[in-house]
């Protein structure tokens, strides 16, 4: 199984990475033109990072290097996808904080980057307000940051398997391509 997963080439990896980001983003869109569900800065913040990783994977897909050069399209989407993970993670414990001890909520996004520094913007966002701890969606039992960071653990995966074949086409020499 392995040994067929790493005959895949850099396109294959890179091409899956790009679908599971477009999934992932036309959910979002969806959630929120359909359903009417606002995101809040963590979410926009999560889609950045979405779409982060989608524009490290698309070159790969027409570039195809060959050998341990893939391997940077896999490091630089595992970097977007992590922090798309940390973001679903910090917002997942924003919302299992008790009520008590919520942070109030802030001004808008708009807002934010309207008054502030960039950094300053980033440094709200993160520390989290009470529109970010609100829970408005449950699917199977699981909010929508848990879904996304079960979106970005995928991404994560599909970076690891691309760094993993790239590194050990690198060794081997070419093979038979699969995609």
């Amino acid at each position: 199984m392995i040994d067929k997963l790493s005959r895949i080439i850099c396109r294959g990896w890179c091409l899956l990475g790009v679908l599971m980001c477009i999934l992932m983003m036309a959910v979002a869109l969806l959630l929120e033109h359909l359903w009417g569900l606002e995101p809040c800065p963590l979410c926009i913040f999560q889609r950045i990072a979405v779409i982060a990783t989608f524009l490290v994977l698309l070159p790969g897909i027409f570039h195809n290097p060959k050998g341990k050069a893939g391997a940077v399209y896999g490091v630089a989407a595992l970097i977007t996808s992590g922090a798309g993970i940390a973001l679903a993670g910090r917002h997942l414990w924003l919302q299992s904080l008790p009520p008590d001890a919520v942070p109030s909520c802030g001004p808008g996004l708009d807002y934010m980057l309207e008054v502030l520094p960039f950094w300053g913007v980033i440094s709200q966002v993160l520390s989290g307000s009470g529109e970010c701890a609100e829970i408005h969606g449950i699917w199977l039992g699981i909010t929508l940051p848990g879904w996304t960071m079960m979106g970005f653990a995928v991404l994560a995966l599909i970076s690891i398997a691309l760094i993993f074949s790239s590194l050990r086409r690198g060794r081997r020499g070419p093979s038979k391509r699969l995609l």
